[in-house]
């Protein structure tokens, strides 16, 4: 697979605005919600130009119920490919398009996680620029090897999401008028 970090480009949203509605319309699913994360969902993030989405369900047996819907709509199937609790689901083969992390609503800290780190990247642009230049650097050294891309940006994705997670407690904190 070619890694390729590009400048951000504002169709991004409307790719996961037309793909949630393709979901939406292909699913006989009620979903409790579906999110743009990942890095194509920041404004101004340089990123590997795949549609994240987040889908949020009563169960998973429902997505595991019709994993042929997800296959006619040219996704392949994954399972839940390292994380317990999640379905993935990929897009576009090696000219991958689009990914889904879908999780049951009670799995608090997956979707939490996920929208902590795109809620606090929206916030803090100077964590946006570190990151996009973060993924340039690793994007070059790994030699297009996904896997080396991954562990090589691992450190820096760890302690964003730390910081994000404190962050939207802090918030939530605030909000209710207590300290944390």
């Amino acid at each position: 697979m070619k890694i390729e970090v590009v400048a951000y480009r504002k169709e991004w949203v409307a790719q996961f605005t037309s793909e949630r509605e393709r979901l939406k319309a292909a699913l006989p699913i009620a979903f409790l919600q579906i999110f743009h994360i990942g890095s194509t969902s920041v404004k101004g993030l340089a990123a590997k130009p795949i549609i994240d989405l987040l889908l949020v369900v009563d169960n998973l047996q429902d997505l595991d119920d019709h994993q042929v819907i997800f296959e006619q709509l040219g996704y392949e199937v994954c399972g839940e490919f390292g994380i317990p609790g999640r379905r993935y689901y990929r897009k576009g083969g090696d000219q991958r398009t689009h990914q889904i992390h879908a999780f049951a609503y009670n799995n608090l800290y997956e979707i939490e996680r996920h929208l902590a780190v795109r809620d606090y990247l929206r916030t803090h642009t100077n964590a946006v620029a570190r990151y996009a230049a973060v993924k340039r650097a690793v994007a070059e050294f790994s030699g297009n090897d996904i896997e080396k891309y991954g562990d090589f940006k691992e450190t820096f994705v760890k302690q964003l999401e730390e910081a994000a997670i404190k962050w939207r407690l802090q918030i939530k904190a605030n909000n209710e008028g207590h300290q944390l």
